[in-house]
């Protein structure tokens, strides 16, 4: 019997992750970029003494990301940038270099294209780019090239190009701070292109996360259920043997 509800605690521990995980996409589903997590799952056998069969428990092997693109919705403002294909943009942090697909992006009092919390937009020269005051609007082409004045005149300069970065195994790049990832890969080139005055919204569809989680806490009140019983179950043999003994 105590194996029996070491089994379907792993279970019960595995649904809490999974109910986690199944939150905070909800919680994402309105944040630009933002790509939603599945929960992985895997059997983790243990032979126990004896002639018996080998126990089978629930583990919890991490999560995987929902990579496809998200909505992209115009929005005018010149400094919104989506992207349409596989990449990310490149920001500057105190931690060192991380990557986003939140292209929400402004300017701050030195002219610096950066995010709402003020890291810098690496350029592909790996500097930051500085638009000039009073140097007009700013024009970012599809390639990423980005240029200040006023469009189809002599007065039109390029000030610098977008970087997109990609990566040979996209899955490795983790979740950090601010919304931000982070990998230890090598950024390669993207194929990908920059769309001005846009943004990419989120790719969860809160539909699809509200009916797992409705699974989810069903399973989880099924597995309560069957835990009390077992507790249940236990106390009525305890009680049984000790009138015996």
């Amino acid at each position: 019997m105590q194996n029996a509800a070491d089994i379907a605690l792993s279970g019960q521990m595995a649904v809490q992750r999974q109910m986690d995980v199944i939150a905070n996409n909800l919680a994402n589903a309105s944040t630009p970029g933002f790509k939603g997590e599945e929960m992985l799952f895997s059997q983790y056998l243990v032979q126990p003494t004896g002639n018996s069969s080998p126990l089978a428990f629930v583990e919890d092997s991490g999560t995987a990301r929902d990579l496809r693109q998200g909505p992209i919705s115009k929005t005018n403002n010149p400094l919104d940038l989506a992207i349409s294909g596989q990449g990310y943009f490149a920001v500057q942090t105190p931690l060192g270099a991380r990557y986003t697909r939140n292209g929400h992006f402004q300017l701050d009092s030195q002219g610096e294209i950066v995010t709402t919390d003020g890291y810098q937009l690496i350029g592909a020269s790996g500097q930051p780019i500085v638009v000039p005051q009073g140097g007009g609007g700013v024009t970012i082409a599809p390639d990423g090239t980005v240029s200040a004045g006023q469009p189809g005149t002599t007065q039109q300069a390029t000030i610098g190009t977008v970087q997109l970065v990609d990566f040979a195994v996209p899955q490795a790049v983790t979740p950090a701070a601010n919304g931000l990832w982070v990998t230890d890969q090598t950024p390669q080139p993207a194929t990908a292109t920059v769309q001005q005055g846009m943004l990419e919204g989120s790719n969860v569809q809160s539909v699809v996360e509200l009916t797992r989680m409705l699974a989810v806490s069903r399973e989880s009140g099924m597995v309560t259920s069957f835990l009390t019983e077992e507790d249940q179950r236990r106390n009525n043999a305890i009680d049984k043997l000790s009138q015996v003994s």
